[in-house]
């Protein structure tokens, strides 16, 4: 079998597949479906055919591309039809998490492997409820266990569903805490001394009449401090 004939094999197995499909299971699937092949095709030649196939979907024509997340290759809608897609599946998935489930699945992302226990130190809460919804939608696995740790906890990661639906291939592909709080941070508005003086002037006519021939100022230690509107007045 050529490449040009392998391609759309695979682009049949990519599009029917419910996940993501890796380079090897691709190959095993395409040489079961055809046993009396002459030659079996090699994990090389199904490299190249889906090179071609990336290739292939990276023109503007298409909605979708085919890309390798999940730690397999599937077909994606592109970013500027999210919106549109959105309309028939929204944001249900995640939805459904509570905030409380989101922050223990942050922690995990970022500090895997980690036991319960380290999850709950950040949180300073108990996260029970939220490791267990999270192994319930399958979003975080026990990878192992902690055996320097007392009791040798629990070990939690991602799973392959949470690199899937965030369409990343591990952990090394989140954003950078660093560049997520620079986004976040708002600047600071400055205010010039010139703009409180333009308001003092505003309202230097606006005197209640009960202070009239009276000055209000603020010390340094911040007390507020009558003066006599007089030469030489006192403090009162």
């Amino acid at each position: 079998m050529t490449t040009s004939e392998l391609i759309p094999h695979i682009e049949a197995l990519i599009f029917a597949s419910d996940k993501a499909l890796t380079t090897l299971e691709i190959t095993e699937l395409v040489n079961t479906a055809f046993p009396d092949a002459e030659e079996k095709i090699t994990l090389d030649k199904v490299e190249s055919a889906l090179e071609g196939i990336r290739e292939k979907y990276t023109a503007d024509f298409y909605p979708f591309e085919v890309r390798q997340t999940g730690g397999g290759w599937q077909f994606l809608t592109r970013k500027e039809f999210h919106k549109t897609v959105a309309q028939l599946n929204g944001e249900k998935f995640l939805k459904r998490l509570s905030s409380a489930a989101l922050e223990t699945l942050a922690i995990i992302a970022y500090k895997q492997p980690v036991t319960k226990g380290e999850v709950e130190a950040i949180r300073g809460v108990s996260s029970d409820y939220a490791v267990q919804k999270l192994l319930e939608k399958e979003l975080i696995i026990i990878s192992g266990r902690n055996e320097k740790a007392v009791g040798q906890p629990l070990l939690y990661s991602t799973s392959r569903n949470f690199m899937d639906y965030f369409g990343i291939n591990s952990a090394d592909d989140l954003p950078k805490l660093r560049e997520v709080f620079e986004e976040a941070m708002a600047e600071p508005t400055a205010v010039s001394g010139t703009e409180h003086a333009a308001d003092a002037s505003e309202n230097t006519d606006e005197k209640p009449d009960d202070l009239s021939g009276e000055v209000l100022s603020v010390s340094d230690n911040g007390e507020l401090v009558v003066n006599n509107d007089t030469a030489g007045g006192e403090e009162n």
